[in-house]
């Protein structure tokens, strides 16, 4: 069944439709949460938030766009609200470092190292990159996402990437940055 289908059998209260949206979208929601904060715990809660604020408002989708690109900002919006101090982060890192289970392999250095500098970004520039360079939207669709102008995007795109190359010299970080 196609998605504007059952959009409007989600509005009309079937919760076997939303449960289809769900699983259509649940991946791509998650893996833009832990993209955002870096955590797949957190992300795991943002995602069921997520949902949930959806069904909540489910009967406020106009359809002035697809619903993934509604639940994006749905997501984005919760992300950006999700307020944990550097606490968390720090009490990891050092669980980490004590119980020797730190990343294994290069893949995971480089991996680490990129969340990490992702991480240092201010919130509305993560999520621009997050929806452009992970989630592969254009420049249009990640405007209208998170509500600004394309040039806007841009712009957040642009001065991103030029932090993230800076945090990736100072860790010693050796790949591509784009």
């Amino acid at each position: 069944m196609d998605e504007s289908s059952l959009v409007i059998q989600s509005q009309q209260g079937d919760s076997g439709a939303f449960e289809q949206l769900i699983q259509q979208n649940q991946r791509m929601i998650h893996s833009l949460c832990y993209r955002m904060t870096g955590s797949l715990d957190d992300a795991d809660d943002l995602a069921q938030e997520t949902f949930i604020r959806a069904y909540q408002q489910i009967a406020s989708f106009r359809g002035d766009s697809r619903f993934s690109s509604w639940i994006y900002k749905i997501a984005i919006n919760q992300c950006l609200n999700f307020r944990k101090s550097r606490e968390r982060q720090d009490r990891l890192q050092k669980e980490w470092a004590e119980e020797g289970r730190g990343p294994s392999g290069e893949e995971d250095k480089r991996s680490e190292s990129v969340q990490f500098a992702l991480m240092k970004l201010k919130p509305k520039q993560r999520a621009a990159v997050v929806l452009t360079a992970y989630e592969g939207l254009s420049h249009a669709e990640a405007a209208k996402v998170l509500r600004c102008s394309e040039a806007t995007i841009s712009w957040r795109v642009f001065a991103a990437r030029g932090k993230l190359k800076r945090l990736l010299k100072e860790v010693g970080y050796q790949g591509e940055t784009r």
